[in-house]
Order: C-alpha cells, then structure tokens, then sequence
C-alpha cells in the first residue's frame, strides 16, 4: 500500500473521484438513453462489459500479474462473478424503469445490507449508532420514494415503478454479497486478476441469458442513431471510469476520500434532469439529502 507521500495531493484526490461519480452517473445516464430507444439489456451490459473487460486485461498484462485462481478461491471467484452479473442486470433493468437518481439513491444503501450480513455471518453486530443512522436512512428512502402518494394511487407512479424499485434493491443486496465475498474472501488476490475473472464471468454469463432467451428483448439493437450513441456512450463512460479508478485507487487515499463517491446519485440527478428531463419532487430531493447523508456516515464509519 502507498505510504502518506506516495498519495495525490486532496484536492487532486478529490477532483479524481468526483469525475469519476459523473462519469458512473453518466453511463447510468446514458443507459436509459439507450433503454428508451429500444436497446436491450443484455446488449448493454455486454458491450459495456466488453470494453471494461479489454481494459482491465491490458492493466493485467501490463502489471505482469498471473492471470490465475488459486485452487481454493475458485468458487469465491465464480460467486463474486454472479453476484455482479446478477448486480448489473437488476441496476440497468431498474434504471430502464424509474427514475436514474432514484435507482441509485437505492442501490447506495448497499452499506446497510452489508452490514447485516457481516452479523448473519458472524461478524460484528452493528451498534447503537449504525441503527440510528439506518432509520434516518429508511426514512429518507421513504420520501425518495414517495410512499403516501403510492399508497393513495398506486396507478400514479405508474406500472413500472414497483418493479423498478424490486430491482433496484435486488442490485444492493447483490452488490453486498459481493463486497463481503471480495473483503472476506479474495482480499489477498490481486484487483486487476480478481476484475478480469469478474468481468469474464459477466459476459458469459449475460451471452448464455441471451442465448436461452431468459430476458425478453435482452439482445434488441437500437431503433435509431440515439440509442446508439446512448449504447456506445455507456461502454466508453463506464470503461474509462472504471479503468482510471481503478488505476489511481491506490494513490487517492480512499481511506479519507472515498465518501466523495456518494455524489454518484447527485450527480445522475443532475444528468437525469439535463438530458433526459428527469425531476423529482421536492419531498423527493429532501429524502435524497438525507439518504446521501446517511450513506456517507456510514462510509465514514466502515473506515473507523
């Protein structure tokens, strides 16, 4: 690990990764440019899976790491590549049918599931404080997702958001899952190998779903110039985001920076409004600040 001289100056640290939260919020972005105009699923996620892919195996290949699993870590390995794989299909398939921010705003809670299943697994139980701090959170996502007015009429929010929200949801507990098996499990695997194996296991499966036909419409093209430039949009984005993080990761000092993260959802939400005219309501926005402030709280506990 960098010792304190080896990292980039704050200000540097934190522009790095405020880029890199635009440049996530963006491909999500981009995504549902894509969605609208008729682009499948599993299309995008394996092109954008393709160009992440080609990235971090040239990072490998670079670095000169063995590009092997010790025989042990092999079916860790296979769980992480599912759980992302099933992470990725539930956020974009959410993002396809509510509102970008509000996606996110919940994937982010993630920190709440992972918490719980370090307890159920044996770890530390979350404290006084966590609960706190995950009420406040449980109420704000109330407001996100503004629960009286689904409540009144439910036709209001429209057919697709129940199963936007599921989604959404089902991509946190995945991304737990996987979080706990990388922390836990893989930790001492190199991140480059651990990524191209990730992202390998991905592709396989996203083409073997298309292939079964398991997600209607998961291999459409797009309708027109739009969604393809929404579909290379996303490739391009979340490849160079990744890849640059994932580069300068070690020199950001992200046991004091990585809360700056947490503007992903801000950041969509600007995006969301700009190009796709996406607007929440302002008991809405209101949720939002107080899961965002949650979310970093509980960040800043996890490096305590």
């Amino acid at each position: 690990m960098p010792n304190a001289s080896q990292h980039l100056a704050r200000p540097v640290a934190i522009a790095i990764l405020v880029t890199g939260s635009f440049l996530f919020a963006a491909n999500h972005v981009a995504a549902r440019v894509a969605f609208d105009d008729g682009t499948g699923v599993l299309l995008a996620i394996l092109t954008r899976g393709s160009i992440a892919f080609l990235m971090m195996l040239t990072l490998v290949l670079a670095q000169r790491h063995r590009l092997g699993i010790p025989v042990g870590k092999r079916r860790w390995q296979c769980l992480l590549g599912v759980m992302i794989a099933g992470q990725s299909l539930c956020l974009y398939s959410a993002v396809a049918r509510i509102p970008v921010a509000v996606a996110l705003l919940l994937v982010n809670t993630w920190p709440i599931l992972y918490a719980l299943l370090t307890w159920l697994l044996g770890g530390r139980r979350p404290t006084l404080r966590f609960a706190v701090i995950m009420t406040i959170i449980l109420i704000g996502l109330v407001m996100v997702l503004d629960l009286g007015t689904w409540l009144a009429n439910p036709a209001a929010m429209g057919p697709d958001w129940l199963p936007g929200v599921v989604l959404a949801v089902s991509a946190a507990l995945f991304f737990s899952v996987a979080i706990w098996v990388t922390e836990n499990r893989l930790s001492r695997l190199p991140g480059a190998v651990r990524s191209v194996f990730t992202m390998m296991t991905v592709l396989l499966l996203m083409a073997l779903g298309g292939a079964l036909g398991i997600v209607p419409g998961g291999l459409d093209l797009p309708q027109s110039q739009t969604g393809w430039i929404g579909l290379a949009s996303l490739a391009v984005l979340y490849g160079t985001a990744s890849t640059v993080l994932f580069v300068l990761v070690p020199r950001l000092n992200m046991a004091r920076n990585a809360p700056v993260m947490n503007l992903e959802p801000v950041a969509s939400l600007l995006l969301g409004f700009l190009v796709l005219g996406q607007a929440l309501a302002p008991v809405q926005l209101l949720g939002g600040a107080v899961v965002l402030s949650g979310i970093v709280c509980l960040s800043l506990m996890r490096k305590e």
